[in-house]
């Protein structure tokens, strides 16, 4: 892992509860309240314990769907979650001792009614698709390829399509990103080549963008190009690492995570799609990341940490409105 109204839901006032945050270990994470920021995020009341990372909402936005990863931020494994901002309940979608991992953004999908994700389980990492209303097990696997891994999937708005980060097998900094037909019809097509290392793509929900980050000079920096691959074009400018990126549900914005402007640890950004003057979005003095846009275009959510992630800490979930734009 975004608009323009301000509008603040009654769904929110469930989220009150303080949540968890980074700390020595996954068990016992420590805690952020809302006193530590200085925004008006509101922390998601979440009763699993763990790194819980890369929220993505639902197509109606009631619901948001997250990773959980058990051992620390990004230590596997890690099962798929969908909390009710409703009710507080919480349901396991993908659950079976391997690392399930969903991408912020486009993820689920509201004509198909299914969700993306993907799986370290053997032999290697592959995309796997669960319906919205599916249970561990109920996953289908949808790419398989002897030589070559696939992960960080987003859904084409119309659900038919998915792109996605490759990597030849056992190569780790050649990330290429990749089409491919969810019902197998057309060939995966690569987009981007390796030499450039372009990672987390998200397409845009009017279908004929995609976003993703790319190492530019040492830097990670945000791109957008067509859905054949043409017109590549560099989004975000200035020092600082631009990561975890996705769309407004107008197209017309990104919203990323970065540390740009000298901060201590990245927090939360928005920009045209076109380019030009970012905007903050979160002030916290910790770690604000993976960001998704709500399909009203009110809020963003989004993983937090009071000091720097890592295998030993993790995030929480967090919801901040969105500023109003010009």
């Amino acid at each position: 892992m975004k608009f323009v109204y301000r509008v603040v839901p009654l769904l929110l006032l469930v989220l009150f509860a303080a949540a968890s945050g980074c700390g020595d270990s996954p068990e016992d994470p420590g805690s952020q309240s809302e006193e530590d920021r200085q925004d008006e995020a509101i922390p998601v009341n979440i009763s699993e314990n763990g790194s819980l990372q890369n929220p993505a909402w639902s197509p109606d936005g009631g619901s948001l769907l997250f990773t959980r990863f058990t051992a620390g931020y990004n230590s596997e494994p890690a099962d798929l979650f969908v909390i009710d901002l409703g009710d507080n309940s919480l349901r396991t979608l993908v659950s079976d001792g391997s690392g399930n991992i969903s991408l912020p953004g486009s993820v689920w999908n509201g004509v198909s009614g299914q969700i993306v994700f993907a799986s370290t389980r053997d032999p290697h990492d592959e995309i796997y698709m669960i319906g919205e209303n599916g249970v561990p097990g109920d996953e289908v696997k949808i790419t398989g390829r002897a030589d070559k891994v696939a992960y960080e999937p987003s859904f084409s708005p119309d659900g038919q399509w998915i792109v996605f980060e490759s990597h030849v097998l056992d190569v780790e900094n050649d990330g290429v990103i990749t089409i491919y037909k969810v019902d197998g019809s057309e060939p995966f097509t690569a987009l981007t080549d390796a030499s450039d290392d372009c990672r987390q793509p998200n397409w845009s929900p009017s279908g004929d963008l995609i976003l993703y980050q790319r190492d530019t000079e040492g830097q990670w920096d945000i791109w957008v190009m067509n859905t054949d691959g043409s017109g590549q074009t560099k989004v975000t400018d200035g020092a600082g690492d631009k990561t975890d990126a996705s769309f407004s549900p107008d197209g017309q914005w990104i919203v990323y995570s970065s540390d740009e402007g000298g901060l201590d640890s990245a927090n939360l950004f928005i920009v045209p799609v076109a380019g030009g003057t970012s905007t903050r979005v979160s002030y916290f003095s910790g770690y604000d990341g993976a960001p998704s846009w709500s399909p009203d275009g009110n809020r963003i959510a989004f993983e937090s940490c009071p000091g720097a992630p890592d295998e030993s800490a993790g995030t929480s979930i967090w919801i901040v409105d969105v500023p109003e734009l010009q």
